[in-house]
């Protein structure tokens, strides 16, 4: 039985260019997204232990990306009243539930990455 998006009453449709699921698929689907939840998976993380976690992502795609998971309820953001202010990020139940296929993408990825290379060397 397909899930009712609430606001349309239609079912929920990710090939569908007009469903709200497409969205959400841009944003889960993100490289960035999938090496956040993932870093995340092992726990509560500083937004500088993010950024050093993550090699290669600029100050700008973490803070977008983080603003991006924060709005869909991924991730819950905690602001520590010091000087200077302690940031902390952490996967909501919802972001939690993503890390089944997350870690299993991830895994799936490092698993298969030579026969991957193997084929993208073959002429086509």
């Amino acid at each position: 039985m397909a899930t009712i998006h609430e606001l349309s009453g239609l079912p929920a449709d990710v090939y569908s260019a007009k469903c709200p699921t497409r969205e959400v698929l841009d944003t889960i689907a993100g490289k960035w997204t999938v090496l956040i939840v993932d870093a995340l998976a092992e726990g509560t993380l500083r937004y500088t232990d993010l950024r050093r976690r993550i090699d290669g992502i600029s100050q700008k795609m973490l803070t977008q990306t983080l603003r991006q998971l924060e709005a869909d309820g991924f991730v819950e953001r905690t602001v520590y009243p010091t000087v200077p202010p302690r940031v902390e990020y952490a996967l909501t139940d919802l972001g939690r539930s993503l890390r089944e296929p997350i870690t299993a993408l991830r895994e799936w990825i490092e698993t298969n990455i030579n026969r991957i290379e193997d084929a993208r060397r073959r002429p086509v």
